[in-house]
């Protein structure tokens, strides 16, 4: 896909423009998501502007909102709240992440989303990809190896499973079984830490009932979707 048609159906999805490196790597993930989704059903969205505008623009709009700029050097429990304005960081240019800034765990990841593109903005990140299918998760080690990301881990098999580090920020969209699938989410969020969940309007309500240990944002809409929201939340502060 070509870099000025991504800059652009990305627009209403953006708080700030992305740099051209991020586009490229854009690019090379809807090539690969095209390939593999002929043989395994990655997604239902099929043609590439839709599969832009609804995949990477709910993710990264996701990704500006939680980590803004000029909170690069931060770890993720340390930024602004959820609704501050930022960008995108260049990966190699000035203001770069040239550290860890944390440890984000994507919970159901599928092809990848928000997860994936959340590290394009912010290579300093550490991933943990969680997907129980063995061939999206196989996928997903495949755009990691061609984009060359580093500081990635998929783990193949259900959250319920996963038993490494608690994460700073834990990220959750559109997942089935969702009344079961958030608290185990939830339980993966470190004291203090935040969880984003990419929903539907009509599931606010029930998301803030199944994790009363959270204090959630305001439900902001997102970009060219009718019902579509980013809900963040920080889990209080656990006794010591």
């Amino acid at each position: 896909m070509q870099l000025s048609a991504i800059r652009e159906g990305l627009q209403p999805s953006l708080l700030a423009p992305l740099a051209e490196s991020q586009l490229k790597h854009i690019s090379m993930y809807i090539d690969i998501l095209l390939r593999w989704n002929v043989r395994v059903n990655l997604t239902s969205v099929r043609q590439p502007d839709q599969i832009l505008t609804r995949h990477f623009g709910e993710s990264i709009f996701t990704a500006q909102h939680l980590f803004p700029a000029g909170a690069n050097d931060q770890r993720p429990t340390a930024c602004p709240e959820p609704h501050g304005e930022g960008a995108c960081p260049e990966p190699n240019g000035e203001g770069a992440n040239d550290h860890l800034i944390g440890h984000l765990i994507d919970v159901g990841s599928g092809a990848g989303f928000p997860g994936l593109p959340i590290k394009i903005c912010h290579p300093g990140l550490r991933l943990t990809l969680l997907e129980s299918s063995h061939k999206k998760a196989t996928f997903l080690r495949e755009v990691v190896r061609s984009l060359a990301l580093t500081d990635v881990d998929v783990f193949c098999g259900r959250a319920e499973g996963y038993a490494g580090d608690r994460a700073a920020v834990v990220t959750l969209r559109a997942v089935e079984r969702f009344d079961e699938v958030l608290p185990v989410a939830a339980g993966l969020v470190a004291s203090g830490g935040r969880m984003a969940l990419l929903i539907g309007q009509a599931q606010c309500g029930r998301a803030q009932q199944l994790t009363p240990d959270f204090a959630w944002g305001e439900p902001l809409p997102i970009p060219l979707s009718a019902n579509r929201i980013l809900l963040v939340g920080r889990r209080s502060n656990e006794p010591e």
